[in-house]
């Protein structure tokens, strides 16, 4: 299948796209199936054994190469729903044709490396050798112990995947592959800190990032949304900071790193790459493709219909600017974002939040506060600045 030859797109000026972007994530999605069974996930096919052709990836290649967006390096990240399940022989193929298409199309001299998000189980010695062939870093979803991981991350058979995804993420470790964490934090782990920190620095995982349990997509209702749970959380954070502040080695918390950033940087958001069209550019195993949050791909609405602006056989990414539905959601996004920045203390620090929490809490982008920001952006502000006040004796 050749790819479309493209010449950057002409938009109506009323629509001013050099605001885009950059882009600095692609998300592939190579297949919808996973063999796990995640009683909070938010994807509503990933039973179905969907499979990206290896014809696909000129077409994709070329319309990344090609767009007014892609002006800085990049990362390719293979995701949703398990990315190693497409198979060892499809990404030696697949790593192998995509230098050959940046050779062909990559004219900016952009440089970009590979990731994974993976639940590990299938991560062996094989894997590892690719890993290491090309610049990979592995991203691996660890709910932290088995009591905990194993209650949510069952496999399709019942059973909990906590060993397997160790022994993944042994294979990682033998090799010296770079890997990172991130843990689902639900209404049972606030609990549980002591217990959760001990097992990531016990293992040598020093590098962790939180996403909450989030009402979103086929997910409909999270654990956290009960009365009581914001105050557990917070005491939750808490308890982090003090074992993460004094531990050696130095254990990374990737929501405490983003916020003393912004802190001793000086710097403020404005906006975030989940509401900056282009910023996130996410195709699916057809060559759909979208933009904003990479969780809204896959998901179809009564109010916007389904959230896929083009597809790469038919469509550059400034093309679809252009088009009805681009617009509508990109008016209520930025609506959205505005009314954040007009009424919301931390604005600065969340850059008016992520479209898709908005749209599952409020029914609409064009809307402000969220469990998700109370959880992720205002307790963990309220915990850090109260930390680093009480250290330099500002209190």
């Amino acid at each position: 299948m050749q790819g479309l030859v493209r010449e950057t797109a002409t938009v109506d000026s009323s629509l001013d796209i050099t605001k885009f972007g950059p882009t600095n994530l692609i998300i592939i999605q190579p297949t919808s199936y996973c063999n796990l069974d995640c009683d909070y996930c938010y994807l509503p096919d990933r039973h179905l054994k969907n499979h990206l052709p290896l014809e696909l990836l000129e077409p994709i290649m070329q319309a990344i190469f090609a767009s007014p967006f892609t002006t800085s390096n990049f990362s390719l990240c293979w995701h949703a729903g398990e990315p190693l399940a497409a198979g060892l022989e499809f990404y030696r193929q697949a790593f192998a044709q995509i230098e050959a298409y940046g050779e062909k199309y990559n004219h900016r001299q952009l440089w970009f490396d590979h990731s994974f998000q993976s639940n590990g189980i299938l991560i062996n010695q094989a894997w590892c050798d690719l890993f290491k062939q090309y610049p990979v870093h592995v991203g691996i979803s660890l709910d932290g112990p088995a009591f905990l991981h194993d209650k949510h991350r069952k496999t399709r058979t019942g059973r909990g995947s906590h060993a397997a995804t160790m022994r993944g993420i042994e294979w990682l470790q033998k090799n010296d592959i770079c890997h990172s964490v991130i843990a689902v934090l639900t209404e049972e782990s606030l609990d549980y800190p002591d217990e959760i920190f001990h097992f990531f620095r016990d293992h040598n995982l020093l590098d962790v990032g939180f996403n909450m349990e989030e009402t979103e997509g086929i997910n409909t209702e999270s654990s956290l949304n009960k009365q009581g749970t914001l105050q557990r959380y917070r005491q939750f954070l808490e308890r982090f900071w003090q074992l993460t502040s004094t531990s050696e080695p130095e254990f990374r918390v990737r929501e405490f790193e983003c916020l003393c950033n912004l802190i001793y940087t000086e710097d403020r958001l404005d906006h975030t790459d989940m509401n900056r069209p282009f910023a996130i550019v996410s195709i699916d195993h057809q060559g759909n493709f979208s933009t904003f949050d990479p969780e809204l791909l896959a998901i179809k609405t009564p109010q916007y219909g389904d959230f896929i602006f083009g597809n790469v056989l038919t469509d550059s990414f400034a093309s679809v600017c252009q088009t009805e539905k681009f617009r509508r959601i990109y008016h209520d996004m930025t609506q959205g974002v505005e009314k954040c920045r007009q009424t919301c203390d931390y604005f600065g620090l969340c850059g008016g939040g992520a479209g898709s929490n908005k749209f599952w809490e409020n029914g609409s982008f064009n809307s402000t506060e969220t469990l998700a920001c109370r959880f992720r952006i205002q307790q963990v502000a309220e915990v850090v600045i109260g930390a680093l006040e009480e250290s330099l004796g500002l209190t």
